[in-house]
């Protein structure tokens, strides 16, 4: 811990703006980059953290397929989430062998496809929570005959007095393991479909920060929330694995996120964790107790006024993250240190006003450095990621968007 510690100390933001000024000095701005020192350790301390647990990528934290394709070479990680049908049949025609889709899709034309194509078939697993689900996917099918991949999704939520209080995300509804078993027999019993796992997401422990900044007291109640509700879904979904394996010969069970890495491997029930986030660190996984990444993916905004003593204005930024709308879903003015947003104004959709001390040393031209409150949408802005190392830029990469793809 002493050297990690060092380690950090030793390292100063300072040091990389330094060196992504230098690495990008030929590149117009507004532009994307990834330091693949910083992508690169935050996927080794991601296996570090979840200690022999396969790590399946969630594709919508990257949303670049080199990148996907980077991490799933690395010891440790296999198999991709993806975030829609399509983009999961993409995946698997690019050569991905095991692709989960973590949402349910009422996407016609790509279950027609799926049913159809015996490679997608055998490389792409489908989400389900509801019967309904799957007799919407006989209606659509077509006449492909492949029998398609199922997975039951698991609500993770923690339920109290009754169900009156309820944290967590809205999901499934299939919390009780009766309820899951149900769902699973009816996919059992239909011999077009394949029940093959099971996921349980537990938002409300790795999707929360547990150490917000300067909130001491709420990070100590988000931490005894975490604990109860870990300990609670922790005994549950072992009864619903258990449940579920009496009607099904299980591939995997999957759970976590970036956020509870090392908590959801350590039950004996799960097969595989799901990371993505950690990957490129967002600003909005920097409250945690449990981990420390290093931001990896970051954008700049070119200086391109002076409005007066301590403010500058950078060409756009309106690049708000998905959630609840605060200020927390702005983008982070990362670097030089001590710039923020103009209140009345927040980030604009052209130009975007910043404030501080450090505005007085920046002239026409030059960039700011920002992160993304969120890991893969920043990807949705831009359809290329340069690749630093050092500082020097040692490639380009396209995005989705890049490859002319807007999956949702």
């Amino acid at each position: 811990m002493a050297s990690l510690t060092a380690a950090r100390a030793a390292h100063h933001p300072s040091d990389d703006r330094a060196r992504y000024d230098r690495a990008t000095a030929d590149l117009d701005a507004p532009f994307a980059i990834v330091d693949l020192d910083a992508f690169r350790a935050n996927a080794a301390d991601l296996v570090r953290r979840a200690g022999g647990t396969p790590i399946r990528v969630a594709s919508k934290s990257v949303r670049c397929l080199p990148l996907l394709r980077e991490v799933l070479a690395a010891d440790g990680f296999a198999g991709v989430m993806a975030f829609t049908l399509p983009e999961a049949l993409w995946l698997a025609a690019e050569g991905v062998e095991d692709v989960l889709v973590a949402y349910p899709s009422t996407d016609r034309e790509a279950y027609a496809r799926l049913a159809a194509d015996p490679v997608a078939a055998a490389r792409v697993t489908v989400m389900v929570d509801d019967v309904a689900q799957l007799d919407y996917i006989d209606r659509v099918r077509g006449d492909g005959t492949e029998r398609i991949r199922v997975c039951v999704d698991i609500d993770c939520s923690w339920q109290v007095f009754g169900g009156r209080i309820r944290v967590g995300a809205h999901r499934s509804p299939l919390h009780t393991p009766e309820q899951v078993a149900d769902v699973a027999e009816q996919v059992a019993k239909r011999p077009q479909f394949h029940l093959v796992g099971l996921m349980a997401y537990e938002a409300q422990i790795a999707g929360v920060g547990d150490a917000p900044h300067g909130r001491a007291l709420y990070g100590r109640a988000i931490r005894f929330m975490q604990a109860r509700a870990g300990a609670e879904l922790a005994a549950r979904r072992a009864d619903i694995v258990r449940a579920v394996r009496a009607v099904a010969d299980l591939e995997f069970v999957n759970g976590g996120g970036t956020g509870s890495v090392e908590r959801t491997a350590a039950e004996a029930c799960i097969t595989e964790v799901a990371a993505g986030s950690g990957l490129f660190q967002p600003r909005l996984f920097d409250d945690y107790t449990s981990f420390r990444g290093r931001p990896a993916a970051l954008f700049a905004l070119p200086v391109v006024r002076r409005p007066g003593v301590g403010w500058v204005s950078v060409l756009g930024g309106g690049y708000p993250a998905s959630g609840a709308a605060g200020r927390d879903r702005l983008p982070q003015p990362y670097l030089p240190q001590g710039l923020a947003y103009d209140p009345q104004e927040g980030a604009g959709e052209v130009q975007t006003p910043l404030r501080g001390s450090a505005a007085d040393d920046l002239l026409i031209g030059d960039r700011v450095w920002f992160r993304h409150a969120k890991a893969g949408e920043l990807c949705e802005r831009f359809d290329a990621l340069h690749l630093v190392e050092g500082d020097r830029v040692v490639g380009t990469v396209p995005t989705y968007r890049g490859e002319g793809h807007t999956f949702l």
